[in-house]
């Protein structure tokens, strides 16, 4: 083996470790990102959450509307309704996780979807992430759009990991990257978050790309208010859902 080669290999060796030593740990790049975005008070006051914005498919021609509820603990609601194709709901409620659509119709969620989908239902996620995830660990270095990132894996008790990647400079979330569960199998999914902007004393960000299987679309936020009332029955299980789940009940017994 030719020697500068041999050293080159040996002085890599050595060095790892120490790389490895000099990245922060994950537990201070989470809680830095919850510093910057509003502070641990900010978010424990936080009790429920409206958000509205559009959303766009532009390589489809595809524009609507979304809206989403979220009340802690554990409840979430959101509806999109895209012109030419009708409305999308997805919610989670007393456990049952459940999708409904004008194209598919009524849907359960179980196993690692479920799971799934009672992480993104926290609507405190940034603040409660030691509840969500089993482990976390810094991964690495990384530039996303650009900014030069720390990769950050986080591990839950079901399901793929999540790996995050949080600007070194500004603490900020860049990027989200997951295999998700879905009634077609995993999914490989990136999220792109910009534009962060305060709503009520927390830092979010108000466009959001997500890159799914081959499809992109934008999801524009136009407000995001905390502790307001939800109107109600909002989270109220669809008749179609309960219908659904009924006869679930039926044929397991």
């Amino acid at each position: 083996m030719n020697r500068r080669y041999t050293l080159a290999v040996f002085a890599v060796a050595l060095a790892a470790p120490l790389l490895a030593a000099d990245l922060p740990t994950p537990d201070s790049i989470l809680d830095r990102f919850v510093g910057v975005t509003g502070g641990k008070d900010a978010y424990a006051a936080r009790k429920t959450e409206t958000v509205t914005g559009t959303v766009e498919f532009k390589a489809m021609g595809l524009k609507g509307t979304m809206v989403t509820y979220y009340e802690d603990p554990g409840k979430y609601y959101m509806a999109m309704d895209l012109a030419g194709v009708g409305k999308i709901e997805t919610g989670l409620v007393d456990g049952v996780a459940w999708e409904n659509s004008v194209l598919q119709g009524p849907r359960i969620k179980t196993g690692e979807e479920r799971a799934q989908a009672l992480r993104e239902a926290a609507m405190n996620g940034a603040y409660q992430w030691r509840d969500l995830f089993k482990m976390a660990e810094t991964a690495g270095e990384e530039v996303v759009e650009g900014e030069p990132c720390f990769k950050v894996v986080l591990t839950p008790d079901t399901g793929s990991p999540v790996t995050m990647y949080f600007e070194e400079q500004s603490g900020l979330l860049r990027k989200t990257s997951v295999v998700a569960a879905s009634q077609l199998g995993d999914i490989a999914a990136d999220s792109i978050s910009t534009e962060y902007k305060s709503f009520d004393g927390i830092l979010e960000p108000a466009k959001v790309t997500e890159k799914v299987a081959g499809q992109e679309f934008t999801i524009t936020i136009d407000s995001a208010k905390s502790n307001e009332p939800i109107p109600a029955g909002k989270f109220a299980l669809p008749e179609e859902v309960k219908a659904l789940l009924a006869r679930q009940k039926d044929a397991a017994h």
